[in-house]
């Protein structure tokens, strides 16, 4: 492509150009970009575009015939104009910008949209189904007719789809194989048909208005509130619930618990962002057993010469009031919980937390 546009246009040329360029459709001019490319040898991300777009673009490259160089020059220098002068791209599809949108706006939000979008009638339904997860598929292949199991595994990808058949018993998934040999003259409206059938059925499933637990969003509140609060709470689940208690308990996450949830490797790195005046506090506050133990694993796993400041300070600052200590390790915990948020820190999974 570089060839055609090295030379340099004689006065009045790029305004014939131009004229020849706007002769020519939209459509024809991708054809042409893309007969040019496939000429020289490229490989084009084709397979990525709707299938009606393959269609069109298929079409088109069919119905034409022939261009002059002048045109084909006109054409690419069109082309790479607009390469250059383009500042921003946007992924290109609603399932496309919902992935790059995770996370950032509500699964409420984001089941609508892509209802909205499955009612197209260009919308490709197995681009959804794709997208979902494995243990929403398999269902899918235990429930449904055979026919339409090998029908959805003949869609997916060839990793995926043998993922999905090696989850299967051994029965099930000899049946669905063979069914696949059947599938050899089924339509494509038929097979879109299906698509949007087993998309309708998968998202139909009640949202949920929270993405945790309930016993990791109580524990995430019992974290912060003060002990004397928190036993209270446990104490009366424990009363009603012991299974639920007994869940709250292991997502909980506190100042006595750092020894077994962080790497002493990790300790510096959970400090940094700590007033030190707050982790004085903390440490000179930490006087039952699972708060002095941790105060001594913060201490053991940070430079001597800090560690001898920090003891210095603490016998200086004298008895610390509960309701201080406890607010300074919660300063503490919250430093290390937005750590582990961002990705900088990877709590530990204790044992029993893995019962």
């Amino acid at each position: 492509m570089s060839a055609i546009t090295r030379q340099s246009p004689r006065p009045g040329q790029d305004l014939v150009r131009a004229a020849q360029a706007a002769a020519l459709s939209g459509r024809q001019k991708a054809a042409v970009i893309v007969r040019l490319l496939l000429t020289e040898g490229s490989e084009l991300p084709l397979k990525g575009l709707p299938d009606h777009m393959q269609a069109a673009l298929t079409e088109q490259l069919g119905a034409m015939r022939s261009i002059d160089r002048e045109t084909l020059r006109a054409v690419v220098e069109e082309f790479v104009l607009r390469l250059d002068s383009v500042g921003l791209s946007f992924p290109g599809g609603i399932e496309a910008a919902l992935k790059m949108l995770d996370g950032q706006i509500s699964a409420t939000a984001a089941s609508r949209l892509r209802r909205l979008a499955g009612a197209s009638v260009k919308a490709d339904p197995w681009d959804r189904i794709a997208a979902l997860e494995t243990e929403k598929l398999l269902p899918v292949l235990a429930e449904e007719s055979v026919e339409v199991g090998a029908v959805m595994l003949s869609k997916l990808a060839v990793a995926r789809a043998a993922e999905l058949l090696g989850k299967l018993p051994g029965d099930r998934a000899r049946r669905i194989a063979f069914a696949v040999s059947r599938t050899a003259n089924i339509d494509p409206e038929t097979v879109r048909q299906i698509g949007l059938s087993l998309i309708s059925q998968l998202e139909a499933q009640p949202l949920r208005a929270f993405e945790a637990e309930p016993h990791e969003r109580i524990g995430a509140i019992l974290n912060f509130s003060p002990a004397a609060t928190r036993d209270d709470v446990l104490e009366g689940l424990g009363e009603t619930d012991e299974g639920f208690a007994a869940r709250v308990r292991k997502s909980i996450f506190t100042f006595a618990d750092i020894p077994a949830r962080i790497e002493g490797r990790d300790i510096s790195k959970a400090i940094r962002g700590v007033d030190q005046a707050v982790l004085v506090t903390a440490l000179a506050g930490a006087r039952d057993e699972g708060g002095s133990a941790a105060a001594e694993f913060i201490l053991a796993n940070m430079s001597q010469r800090m560690a001898a400041s920090l003891r210095e300070e603490m016998a200086e600052r004298g008895p610390v009031r509960d309701k201080d200590a406890e607010a300074a390790q919660t300063a503490l915990i919250v430093a290390i919980r937005d750590l582990e948020s961002a990705g900088e820190l990877a709590l530990r999974v204790t044992e029993a937390a893995e019962d």
